[in-house]
């Protein structure tokens, strides 16, 4: 087993790795993180939110190698539940409703970072089993080229009905909150999602509405018109386009829906340490600025300094102005029956 010394520990803290800590624990850690050698995740993918940055920074301070599969939220707690002592995943990102979900089917193992204290008591789990480690908006990503008008509401969207890419809803969350975010322009909320599906219902009809998860090659490629997605995809993607000039990113005028992401801690993992380390990098001051040079918004963000070219990257805070935060308590019961209701009354209309 390689040993880790104070030395070491130091250098790695001054590197920008993690947040200070009490030395013993954190060494301790950092010494079986390195003998586990490797960390496999799925749903944290390297274009989103930045866990490119994140990987290399594990690497390169600390050892672990890394590999990703990306999937929806649901996917990911499915796999975790059919491989359990096979398991294949140490850690994963998912939608703020499915940390929940996943900590009542026991598949999640607690562990709360050095940075507790600073992650707000409504979005982390009382005991550690999951916390978010960075917000997101529900935003339009609109191509002005291949749009007259760019839509600027809910309610213009579904009156121009152009070409609109949302996902797989009821496995992933984006798609589900963008579901709700319609639902909450439109007078609705977590328990009353029928108007945004009547309104996407009519997008169908038109064969107006595309199922395919967005992406920066979609968008290239201008498969759809409007593209709904959290706000910290919609602009990362959009700096990687040839053509971002096309598009222009902008928060619906008439409401959206803020939620966040977080981690689980894979129960059954056989590099518990590796994912530990993970998670305590991810809410340290490095793994907040590198979420946060991802566009999105990191939880600790009160607590940290963010420097100005991030700041300038951000859309205005007025655009913001019609936005809420998510009703966990009500959603994670709620996503529950949006796959059924989805395929009953959007897709079967």
């Amino acid at each position: 087993m390689s040993t880790l010394t104070r030395r070491d520990l130091l250098a790695g803290l001054a590197a920008g790795g993690l947040a200070p800590l009490a030395l013993a624990q954190p060494a301790d850690l950092l010494a079986a993180a390195r003998a586990e050698g490797r960390i496999a995740s799925v749903g944290m993918p390297d274009d989103w939110a930045n866990w490119r940055a994140t990987w290399a920074d594990l690497q390169r301070l600390y050892g672990l190698a890394h590999t990703d599969t990306d999937m929806s939220s649901a996917e990911e707690i499915a796999k975790i539940e059919a491989e359990r002592s096979n398991a294949s995943v140490d850690i994963g990102d998912v939608g703020f409703e499915f940390g929940p979900i996943a900590k009542a089917r026991g598949i999640t193992r607690a562990y709360k970072p050095t940075t507790w204290a600073q992650v707000p008591d409504w979005a982390r789990d009382a005991d550690g089993h999951w916390a978010l480690a960075y917000t997101g908006t529900i935003a339009f990503a609109a191509n002005k080229r291949l749009l007259k008008d760019v839509p600027r509401s809910w309610k213009a969207l579904f009156a121009a009905a152009p070409r609109v890419m949302i996902g797989a809803v009821g496995r992933a969350a984006q798609a589900n909150a963008a579901v709700l975010a319609a639902a909450h322009a439109l007078g609705g909320d977590e328990t009353k999602l029928q108007p945004a599906l009547q309104a996407f219902a009519q997008l169908v009809k038109a064969r107006k509405l595309l199922s395919t998860d967005p992406t920066p090659a979609l968008m290239e490629r201008g498969e759809a018109e409007v593209f709904l997605l959290w706000d910290f995809n919609a602009l990362s993607y959009r700096d990687k386009l040839p053509n971002a000039a096309d598009y222009e990113v902008l928060i619906p005028s008439d409401g959206s829906i803020t939620s966040g992401y977080t981690t689980l801690l894979n129960k059954f993992s056989k590099r518990p340490n590796a994912g530990n380390l993970a998670r305590e990098f991810i809410f340290s001051d490095a793994g907040q600025l590198n979420l946060a040079r991802g566009n999105a918004r990191p939880i600790r963000v009160d607590h940290l300094a963010l420097p100005d070219d991030v700041k300038k990257k951000l859309l205005p805070a007025a655009q913001y102005a019609a936005t809420r935060a998510l009703k966990p308590q009500l959603w994670t019961e709620e996503v529950k029956k949006l796959p059924r209701a989805w395929q009953r009354e959007v897709l079967g209309a």
